[in-house]
């Protein structure tokens, strides 16, 4: 396998991406959007979720497609951004159609930024604009590292943020992650500025620093945020043509990714999500070993993705914690988007 064009989940032909940010309160929202509706599927492993029309995404739900996909900052507050991506979609003639009225389909999923130093004391919500100006800037090119869902988010010792990664398989199947990371624990390795995902790591798109090693293997984790501030929440995607049971178990096996990436992940305290997206256009290969290879290549994209989320992120002033360029030296040998 190989990078797609242009190494974002967007290369999966169909599929487009919009952020929105509001840097004073330090938050975001990222909107995926499909040209037409998609399969979609959810699995979660985090013990501490946010999310929005998540349960008709289960396989043998009425509905099987949806229109657009949410990730937003701003805990349960910012599942409100979903529903300014349905009014926008609406009004746009998209949707479910029940005796001619349109239902658009918007499934969502929050992670926690509440605690980031930003402006909290706005009175109304601001996430249903956010997804509303998200959804209009939706593009095959979008930034990554601190913009939409990534803005206000954190990890251990670093700013978090937005990644996306892509692969192409041989049989030209494309396969795509975006991800906010917000997490509990760490995306590097000890004290050094080693990814855990380095091994996964294609053409030093996180700078191509190689494995880190802990200087103490056994050293217990602990945590540095409160229950339930944390979250990291992902979509992978491909232009292959999947059920939703297919699509689910994509979702399943992305978390793989999630666990090379973030150590510790899935926590107890942590809301760890992964949609799952496909558009359809091309049949599968091989009914048995296609559905493999899909998971793994979106285990890989993921820890990916991840990684370039926190190697991308941006030092701004009044920031809690550094971004990793700003503690470790600003990204060189890839190319910053």
């Amino acid at each position: 396998m190989r990078p797609g064009p242009a190494n974002l989940i967007t290369d999966v032909a169909g599929l487009l991406v919009g952020n929105a940010e509001d840097h004073a309160v330090r938050t975001g929202v990222t909107v995926l959007v499909g040209e037409r509706p998609f399969v979609a599927a959810v699995h979660v492993m985090g013990g501490a979720p946010g999310t929005r029309e998540t349960d008709l995404l289960a396989p043998d739900r009425l509905v099987q497609e949806v229109d657009a996909l949410v990730l937003s900052g701003g805990s349960a507050l910012g599942l409100d951004a979903a529903s300014g991506v349905a009014d926008a979609l609406r009004a746009a003639g998209r949707g479910f159609d029940v005796g001619g009225q349109k239902v658009p389909i918007v499934p969502a999923a929050i992670l926690f930024d509440l605690l980031n130093g930003g402006d909290k004391g706005w009175c109304d919500n601001p996430y249903r604009a956010l997804g509303v100006r998200a959804l209009g800037a939706a593009a095959h090119d979008f930034a990554l590292g601190t913009a939409g869902a990534g803005t206000g988010a954190t990890v251990k010792g670093l700013k978090g943020g937005l990644g996306s990664a892509s692969v192409v398989l041989d049989d030209g199947t494309t396969v795509g992650a975006l991800v906010a990371v917000n997490a509990l624990g760490s995306v590097t390795v000890g004290d050094g500025p080693e990814f855990w995902a380095a091994p996964w790591e294609m053409q030093a798109e996180f700078g191509g620093l190689g494995p880190g090693r802990l200087s103490d293997p056994g050293d217990e984790p602990l945590p540095d945020k409160r229950p339930g501030a944390a979250t990291t929440i992902a979509i992978v995607a491909t232009d292959a043509r999947l059920t939703r049971a297919e699509a689910q178990r994509m979702a399943v096996a992305a978390h793989d990714g999630m666990a090379r990436a973030i150590v510790p992940s899935h926590t107890p305290l942590d809301g760890d999500l992964v949609f799952a997206a496909a558009t359809g256009l091309h049949p599968l290969s091989d009914p048995v070993v296609g559905p493999f290879r899909l998971g793994h290549a979106a285990a890989v994209c993921l820890s990916r993705a991840i990684a370039r989320a926190i190697y991308l992120a941006e030092p701004r002033p009044g920031d809690l914690l550094p971004a990793w360029r700003e503690r470790f030296g600003a990204p060189g040998g890839a190319e910053d988007r």
